[in-house]
């Protein structure tokens, strides 16, 4: 490909975009340091508890902590044991416990995590759903520090399915914990049904903390958490707030809240009002130490729901513990399907590249073919060959700029330091031989969008996890043929072989265009080519197998293509009696192009005035 001076520009602007991009997305990982005695105690607090994994056969165990409160709910010696009971689908393995009526642990049943172990979603004591109840005079008491009593009708079909936790006084007072799970989904429902709820609670509303835990998944922790985000429906529209690895931060709504979701990179863990949170106020944690902790973040959401009126009230809700899948969450209708990052912020427009073309086309031949490397390298084709009229035209720009190459470098040398008056005859010469000069960057600018949706798509993929190609254990995550010893600066600590296969057709694709470059005679111009590579070596080595496998194809296509139309396409004797033919042709200027060149004379004619101003005072 001909490589003029604007078609390095073009690359010059790819290598800014990518680098502003990739700055943009690493602004997760950077620590606050406005408070760092909070963040101590955030860390402090994350530092986990040893909770052993309970089967589906009922434990039972003396909870100390448990305190007596008033006789309106009584916890005695013998209500106050820890029973834990299992419900399970196709999907799903959630053990509740009686303590606060809650889910205790959830596994992934379809899922492991990125070393083979079963994939738990939540464990441990900080995960809570809890809120508090009158339970006498001037006295409170938090549901998650009450021992509910659990009730499952082993005769019915669904028992694997339905369980209730009660909670009951003397004087009536019921409160019941309703969970039902679908055969073979990822969404629990879970009602709360209240007796008696005039004298339970203040104002007539429930403030229920929900406290969520996300533990490591994934084989690169840090890239974790840059792809994990708190996501939101507020009053209808869906928003979400980045992880700062190192941070505490908090989002208050003053307006209702459909759901709100503890996003990480490959899987979710939500709560769902069907009536909506009246409000909601939410923070969370990261901390900046989390190879030793081996915890994304921890996030606690205190939302307010109104009581429907009556003595006997339902409360809807829903809980979520599932993939980041688009179709799964897209089978919703509640905008869940948005918590799938495949475009945002001031790139949120490539989501609409993602999902009008890229996920069809690769879930339909993901469907058809069984290897997940071919799959990537037929879609880059697939891509390229819409691309190609462009890509052609460019290659034809490069063709006659290289022929008129002998032209401009005579209008150097007739001009000399000349710059302007240089210019406006390059200009000239452009016009009338019919050259764009801007042809060479075109393609190179259109591929911006799509390769950061493919950038955004291969991240959050959860298809791709765990799926091998050739030395690529995990398409998902990064490939490795040797794990150094020591950490490279803006490199990492291991050696990714896609990631070099995609520098060095690079590098070849610059060499090739250099040849045909035009001599500006400033040496930033004539390395720019160079300098792109070398920033992707840093950039792509820590991104997925999928996206450097992609990068790598697409480089070879475009050697190949380069090679092909050069060499047996292009008919440069054609396009030389073309360039000479237009050059015989009346100069048609436009209005645009008649203001710039009155605009260059009369700075012309400026300077020549000045310059003859200067030689009369000497």
């Amino acid at each position: 490909m001909g490589m003029d001076r604007n078609t390095v520009i073009g690359f010059a602007l790819l290598a800014v975009l990518f680098i502003g991009y990739f700055y943009y997305t690493k602004q997760g990982q950077l620590a606050l340091e406005k408070d760092r005695q909070h963040v101590q105690d955030s860390i402090n607090r994350l530092k986990p508890k040893t909770d052993s994994i309970v089967a589906k056969t009922d434990s039972a165990k003396k909870d100390s902590t448990v305190k007596q409160i008033s006789s309106a709910f009584q916890q005695d010696s013998v209500t106050n044991i820890e029973q834990l009971t299992t419900l399970e689908n196709e999907v799903l393995k959630i053990t509740f416990t009686n303590k606060g009526g809650q889910p205790k642990t959830v596994e992934l049943k379809k899922f492991k995590t990125f070393d083979d172990k079963p994939l738990i979603l939540e464990d441990g004591s900080f995960n809570k759903i809890s809120y508090s109840i009158n339970t006498g005079v001037n006295q409170t008491a938090q549901t998650s520090d009450l021992f509910f009593k659990a009730q499952q009708d082993s005769s019915s079909p669904n028992s694997q399915h339905n369980i209730s936790f009660i909670l009951q006084n003397a004087d009536g007072r019921i409160i019941e914990h309703q969970y039902s799970l679908s055969d073979s989904g990822y969404m629990l429902d879970f009602d709360i049904k209240l007796n008696g709820s005039d004298k339970l609670f203040t104002q007539n509303k429930i403030n229920l903390t929900w406290q969520a835990q996300a533990p490591q998944l994934e084989k690169d922790i840090k890239r974790e958490i840059q792809q994990s985000h708190i996501s939101y429906v507020k009053d209808g529209d869906y928003d979400f707030e980045n992880f700062r690895q190192g941070s505490t931060n908090d989002k208050k709504f003053d307006k209702p809240v459909d759901w709100l979701t503890l996003n990480q990179q490959f899987f979710a863990t939500a709560i769902l009002a069907k009536n909506k949170f009246e409000s909601a106020d939410v923070q969370w944690t990261v901390s900046s130490d989390t190879n030793t902790t081996h915890i994304i973040a921890q996030t606690t959401a205190n939302l307010k729901i109104n009581i429907p009126s009556g003595t006997a009230a339902s409360i809807p809700l829903q809980l979520f513990y599932g993939p980041s899948d688009y179709k799964i969450l897209k089978s919703y209708g509640n905008q869940m399907h948005n918590i799938v990052p495949l475009g945002s912020g001031i790139f949120a427009f490539v989501k609409y590249i993602n999902r009008g073309f890229i996920m069809p086309v690769f879930n339909y031949m993901s469907s058809k073919i069984a290897s997940f490397g071919l799959v990537i390298a037929l879609l880059t084709i697939i891509i390229r060959l819409l691309i190609s009229p462009l890509t052609y035209q460019s290659y034809v720009s490069g063709a006659k700029m290289k022929l008129l190459k002998p032209e401009i470098d005579a209008l150097k040398t007739k001009y000399g330091d000349d710059k302007q008056t240089f210019g406006m005859e390059q200009m000239k010469l452009f016009k009338t031989a019919g050259v764009n000069p801007l042809g060479g960057c075109i393609p190179a600018l259109l591929q911006i969008p799509i390769f950061f949706a493919l950038y955004n798509f291969f991240n959050s993929n959860i298809a791709l996890r765990g799926q091998s190609f050739w030395w690529a254990k995990d398409l998902s995550s990064y490939d490795s043929i040797y794990n150094l010893p020591f950490n490279i600066p803006l490199y990492g600590s291991h050696i990714s072989l896609f990631t070099i296969f995609a520098v060095v057709t690079s590098l070849l694709i610059s060499l090739y265009g250099m040849s045909n470059m035009q001599d500006t005679g400033n040496p930033v111009m004539k390395y720019m080519p160079f300098i792109f590579p070398v920033i992707l070596l840093g950039v792509f080595n820590t991104q997925p197998a999928a996206l450097t496998w992609y990068y790598t194809v697409s480089n070879a296509i475009t050697l190949i293509i380069q090679f092909v139309i050069q060499k047996y396409i292009i008919n440069h004797e054609k396009i030389l009696a073309q360039l000479e033919a237009n050059k015989k042709k009346p100069a048609v200027k436009s209005k645009w192009q008649e203001r710039i060149q009155a605009m260059q004379a009369n700075n012309q004619k400026l300077q020549t005035m000045k310059q003859k101003t200067n030689k009369g005072k000497k």
